[in-house]
């Protein structure tokens, strides 16, 4: 089998924290797919200032050792190189669609989904809508900007329209509180949801696409509690490290878990995520967030749809519990992207 070179794509256009995010995941990737005979790594790293390096590490050294350049020049040493395919790791919405567009300009393929469809699911109101008009539940909500007045009673859920990792997220359930929740939103997108709260279990469900099936795999489930935790926040994720960097959220068997695949949920709940899955047109792979409530009724929360085929990253976990491995699942969709690009 012929080596593949894989270019890992890293960084932020947008802010630090999205570079330490970027840089903590594909650190991860990079150290547990081990299998260096079949695949040739690069790496291209991006700054805020739009500067493109190509360091030999993630090191902190190696980065700032590496001569930065604008991205004319980042694409003639790209098109010099021969690379195979492209692997994501921004999570920046520059990183997700400007970036991913680029690479589809210079016509090298890459894993994950397109641009336009990273940018509707980075708006969680229209992500809303396509899956609802699918027929999948999904909380009642309205968008509201600045000056807007909530119509929607309490108990609901109020966060940026366009944030991750549970930023700018409060559980309201008291109308006294919407100013209040609604600030710390608007600190963080220029429109905010607010949405019905649904009691009950919280899991997430990744889709992964083998020869061109979709295959469920088994749900991830989350500590919740009515009164002290009811719904999961920033710091069940990220957490800054002694010497300043992010790093995971310990991750454990009682912080989270992975849903004994006999759980009746399971069925049910990846039906409705291969369902979300089609009606917004994801490819290689996907995860979306649900709330069941008492009644064991799925309801869509939003879509991520990414994987750094790091062992912290959700889909890794959840195919690690079916025993697929981390190089396995990733050549699985680099098959998957690259076939589809023939």
């Amino acid at each position: 089998m012929p080596v593949l070179r894989i270019l890992h794509l890293v960084g932020s256009a947008q802010n630090d924290f999205y570079c330490d995010l970027s840089r903590l995941y594909a650190e991860d990737c990079l150290a547990a797919t081990t299998e260096r005979s079949r695949y040739d790594f690069q790496i291209a790293y991006i700054t805020p200032d739009r500067q493109w390096r190509f360091p030999q590490s993630l090191s902190r050294e190696d980065i700032a050792q590496a001569k930065p350049m604008p991205v004319f020049e980042a694409i003639e040493l790209i098109a010099a190189q021969n690379i195979d395919i492209m692997l994501p790791q921004m999570f920046c919405i520059p990183g997700m669609t400007h970036y991913r567009a680029l690479f589809d300009l210079l016509k090298i393929p890459y894993v994950g989904n397109t641009p336009d469809l990273m940018a509707i699911t980075a708006h969680k109101a229209r992500t809303k809508a396509i899956v609802e008009a699918a027929g999948v539940k999904v909380p009642r909500g309205e968008l509201l900007r600045q000056g807007d007045v909530p119509t929607i009673a309490p108990p609901v859920v109020i966060k940026p329209v366009s944030s991750d990792n549970s930023i700018g997220v409060t559980l309201v359930k008291d109308a006294a509180e919407y100013d209040a929740a609604l600030k710390t939103a608007f600190e963080y997108a220029d429109e905010a949801i607010v949405e019905t709260f649904i009691e009950g279990r919280e899991v997430r469900c990744g889709i992964i696409v083998k020869d061109g099936e979709l295959i469920g795999l088994p749900l991830e489930e989350y500590l919740l509690d009515s009164d002290e935790k009811p719904i999961r926040t920033f710091a069940d994720k990220l957490k800054k490290t002694d010497d300043g960097n992010l790093g995971f959220a310990a991750k454990d068997n009682i912080k989270s878990w992975i849903v004994d695949p006999n759980d009746p949920i399971t069925q049910k709940v990846q039906q409705v995520a291969k369902k979300c899955h089609q009606a917004l047109g994801c490819r290689h792979y996907s995860l979306f967030d649900f709330r069941i409530d008492p009644q064991g009724q799925p309801w869509f929360l939003e879509a991520g749809l990414y994987c750094s085929f790091a062992p912290k990253s959700v889909i890794s976990s959840m195919a690690k519990a079916t025993g697929i491995s981390i190089n396995e699942l990733l050549m699985t969709a680099i098959n998957e992207a690259l076939g589809s690009n023939k």
